[in-house]
């Protein structure tokens, strides 16, 4: 069988969408930050193979599975990211929970409804920030929901920027079929060089049940006790507004709706200063109520 190291495609955390462990995190939180991008990096590489057979790619993810549980052959990815959780006493659950998602994206291509693409998102994206979440020592009960609704987005957003190639070269849709029903779009229209009125009617659909995960999530950097990591929040969720505003108008089929580098460090700048000046309100509603 292909080792895991074989199947990486060379992708790093510079190449993803939205900041991971920048500059504005603390450095002690770096290890245990990459550590985990690093572990999701290789279950995402072995997932989206082009050449692997689903069977093959269902065992690679059951062998990371096993290494990071500490129960078969060690892992480099899986072994650097167990031994930093037990060091620092880290829920590694959240790295268990990736690898469903990853499963399903081999075996499972179309989803229903909405609630199918939550299901989803509960084990492919929410898990990554109750991870730094965690790292950070945040608590649970004040930062995860809004934490699930911005990870929901970012997830969401990937899918529509990306949701030709994914068709093209992997037979996924994570446009609901309920929507692509309702409109009238069906799975081919996605192998186009643009999108029909239809498709742009399912894509704008899911932009605005997007946008409200994100107004959900808008006021999650002021529930973050660290200030660095709420900075951090705060441009992530300027970054995933802004791509949702063009997703608004565009066509992903057609035209690159990805952030160049330019407007991803202004937006994520803007971001992250709005959540520093917003640090004293935050300050002067826990003096009126401790409890928050």
């Amino acid at each position: 069988m292909i080792d895991i190291a074989d199947t990486a495609s060379g992708k790093t955390h510079r190449d993803e969408n939205f900041p991971v462990a920048s500059f504005l995190l603390a450095k002690r939180h770096h290890a245990p930050i990459m550590a985990f991008y690093d572990f999701v990096r290789a279950a995402d590489d072995i997932s989206d193979h082009p050449t692997l057979a689903g069977t093959e790619k269902i065992a690679l993810l059951d062998r990371l599975d096993a290494a990071l549980a500490g129960a078969g052959p060690d892992e480099v990815v899986a072994a650097r990211l167990r031994t930093l959780c037990q060091e620092r006493r880290l829920n590694i659950q959240h790295a268990h929970d990736l690898l469903v998602a990853f499963r399903r994206d081999i075996t499972k291509l179309r989803y229903n409804n909405w609630q199918e693409l939550m299901d989803y998102c509960r084990y492919s994206a929410m898990p990554v920030g109750r991870f730094v979440l965690d790292v950070h020592g945040e608590k649970e009960e004040k930062t995860w929901p809004a934490n699930d609704a911005l990870c929901a987005a970012l997830q969401i957003i990937n899918h529509l920027q990306d949701c030709g190639k994914d068709y093209r070269s992997l037979n996924r849709i994570y446009l609901t079929r309920d929507l692509m029903h309702k409109y009238g779009a069906t799975d081919e229209m996605l192998g186009h060089q643009s999108a029909s009125p239809a498709m742009c009617a399912v894509i704008k659909d899911l932009v605005e049940q997007t946008a409200t995960l994100l107004d959900q999530s808008r006021d999650f950097a002021e529930s973050i006790q660290d200030t660095r990591l709420a900075m951090e929040v705060g441009a992530i969720q300027a970054l995933a507004e802004k791509l949702t505003s063009r997703l608004r108008n565009s066509d992903p089929l057609s035209q690159n709706v990805h952030a160049n580098k330019l407007s991803f460090a202004l937006t994520g700048a803007y971001g992250a200063l709005n959540a520093l000046v917003r640090r004293p309100l935050r300050a002067w509603r826990l003096a009126m109520d401790p409890a928050q």
